[in-house]
């Protein structure tokens, strides 16, 4: 057994795709998203079949069964909307369930056999390789596309809309400001309100909140009182519903929400830079807080179930096509080419 790694190391998503997970509860395990993705599924894909003259390879191939999928909250309006194309547009005979329980909580399904794939917005931790090489699971870590950490506010917030990162990583660090962790926008800059800030975020069951904190504030202890989540619809209500709040979660959240957030423009040194799908990078003005994004996918599943191979190769297919419609940067063409040869090579 081995593990094998690739490459570099809301309120308003489409219903359909929402439909795809367990009813909106990342805890839970998930509903069949082909009950939910429209109830012209098999139709409408056997005329897109009939419309590509059999160039469809899972409708050449005959395949059927089904695909299971947990993990990160932060890539599942991605992973769902491809789900959702795939049973419409590919292969309505395959059935795939994507939940989003959080990428901790899907990599422990995952490691336990549970799952054919675990999404997730960090990479694989050595004791969940540990885990996966005890149960004899083989795995490929795949990054899937490229997600911009946001830093979110109340959509009357003014004030706080261009701030340095020392600033905005100043506010969520335990003690960074005050001995007991009330901080005041005027603390921040004396011109704004005498108020004190809310902090917000994910849970710990998130891969955005272990890169929140392991690489942007260092493995600091986050401010004392931060309301954290397991849902990030949860979240987007409550700065929603917060002047003086402030959180942080990935950039497809606030890109689908602009009508309730508003957003920070950070000064990383060079000028003031808002995150969108042209500034987020690993090499670009928004590096620092640009991260890949992962889907890992259990060999020996994609081995005996050709669904979930067809499946695996379908992903890295669209991906750079879906990713903007979900607010990720795509990879480029290259590295998901090698990646879709990397998956047809497995036998």
């Amino acid at each position: 057994m081995y593990v094998k790694k690739f490459g570099l190391s809301v309120i308003a998503i489409s219903s359909m795709a929402v439909m795809a997970a367990c009813g909106g509860n990342e805890e839970a395990s998930g509903d069949n998203a082909a009950n939910n993705a429209g109830g012209n599924n098999a139709e409408e894909a056997n005329e897109a079949a009939d419309n590509n003259e059999g160039a469809n390879s899972s409708a050449d191939e005959d395949i059927s069964g089904s695909v299971s999928i947990d993990g990160s909250g932060t890539v599942y309006p991605l992973m769902s909307r491809i789900a959702e194309q795939y049973m419409v547009e590919e292969n309505p005979n395959v059935s795939v369930e994507v939940s989003r329980a959080g990428t901790s909580a899907g990599m422990q399904r995952y490691v336990e056999g549970e799952t054919d794939f675990a999404n997730a917005s960090r990479n694989v931790r050595d004791e969940e390789i540990e885990e996966m090489e005890a149960n004899g699971i083989e795995n490929m870590e795949f990054p899937v596309a490229l997600d911009g950490m946001t830093i979110v506010l109340h959509p009357d917030n003014d004030w706080a809309t261009e701030m340095t990162v020392e600033e905005v990583e100043s506010i969520f660090i335990s003690g960074a400001i005050s001995d007991d962790d009330t901080v005041m926008w005027s603390d921040i800059n004396s011109d704004w309100p005498e108020e004190e800030i809310n902090t917000y975020g994910p849970n710990e069951n998130h891969g955005t909140y272990e890169f929140f904190i392991d690489e942007l504030i260092d493995g600091q202890d986050l401010k004392d009182g931060t309301n954290l989540q397991q849902e990030y619809p949860t979240l987007v209500e409550l700065v929603n519903d917060d002047e003086n709040a402030i959180g942080f979660f990935g950039f497809g959240y606030y890109e689908n929400n602009q009508d309730a957030l508003g957003v920070v423009s950070i000064d990383f040194g060079e000028g003031n830079i808002t995150p969108s799908l042209d500034t987020i990078d690993l090499e670009g003005d928004y590096a620092e807080y640009t991260r890949e994004v992962f889907t890992n996918l259990n060999v020996d599943a994609a081995r005996e179930n050709p669904a979930v191979k067809d499946y695996a190769r379908y992903v890295f297919e669209v991906a750079d096509e879906l990713a903007p419609e979900t607010g990720f940067a795509p990879l480029p063409e290259e590295q998901l080419q090698e990646q879709i040869e990397e998956v047809e090579a497995i036998n």
